[in-house]
């Protein structure tokens, strides 16, 4: 039997776990780096959680963070930085219309809906287009069937949705009225963007042109519409593990980036 990993060698081995995953690891997935013996067989999680506090307290002075969200937890590039951060790209980043980003926001807080349901709060038809979009983006899915005529599809949002904004469940979204906030203060910024070139709306991911506004998606997502939980708390099963979050994280990028130069 291997002796158990000294608490030095834990803290290197999960460090280095999380720098080479793509994507948010859980304690589980964690866990299982491990052989029998070489993590304390009643606090093994309390192990991990207690390490995972302490890399988090590493990066209190760093221009990365370790954070949680739904699918586990990750490195990431500071919310502050990205803007110098995201000049490592040269390609624009995609750009989504206040269409798309209305019918995505009304998913999130009135799941499970409708295509139905989606037009009639909004008062216009959805493209096909934005919910393949979405559907693409692995934000949101289909859970399910509603039972009436025609039995419509119902949508719900994804665990990839939740990591993407880096919250860890649903009851982390702001209030709705806060969003609007946004999407206006979005749409206005994307409007004057897109003034000087080729309208980009929804069109410019996945179909025809439409005659709203575009919205560029930041080099580093929205992750400061909420704090990020603090490490250490049980997540093996997340409360934002609802019938509608399921799906791969999206990690590894800027908007929610690992820092994948880190030390």
């Amino acid at each position: 039997m291997e002796p158990v990993v000294d608490p030095l060698k834990l803290k290197q081995i999960l460090e280095a776990a999380l720098l080479a995953s793509d994507e948010p690891l859980s304690v589980e997935r964690m866990a299982r780096l491990f052989v029998h013996g070489e993590l304390d067989s009643e606090e093994g999680r309390a192990q991990l959680r207690a390490t995972l506090q302490a890399l988090e307290a590493d990066t209190v002075d760093r221009g990365y963070e370790l954070v949680r969200v739904a699918s586990g937890y990750r490195y990431q590039v500071r919310q502050s930085l990205a803007e110098w951060v995201g000049r490592l790209w040269e390609e624009r980043p995609p750009r989504y219309s206040r269409a798309l980003l209305e019918t995505l926001a009304l998913i999130a807080y009135r799941q499970p809906v409708t295509r139905g349901d989606i037009e009639d709060l909004r008062g216009v038809s959805v493209s096909p287009n934005i919910m393949r979009t979405l559907q693409e983006r692995d934000w949101i899915r289909v859970v399910g069937e509603r039972e009436a005529p025609g039995r419509p599809a119902l949508y719900g949002t994804t665990r990839a949705f939740l990591d993407y904004f880096g919250l860890r469940a649903l009851d982390q979204l702001p209030p709705l009225p806060e969003i609007r906030a946004l999407l206006e203060t979005a749409v206005e910024g994307g409007a004057s963007a897109a003034a000087s070139e080729p309208a980009a709306s929804e069109s410019a991911v996945s179909g025809p042109a439409a005659s709203e506004p575009a919205v560029s998606e930041p080099a580093v997502s929205e992750h400061a519409m909420v704090d990020a939980d603090p490490i250490g708390q049980d997540e093996d099963t997340s409360p934002g593990d609802t019938t509608s979050n399921a799906g791969p994280a999206e990690a590894g990028r800027a908007e929610g980036g690992t820092a994948g130069g880190a030390p």
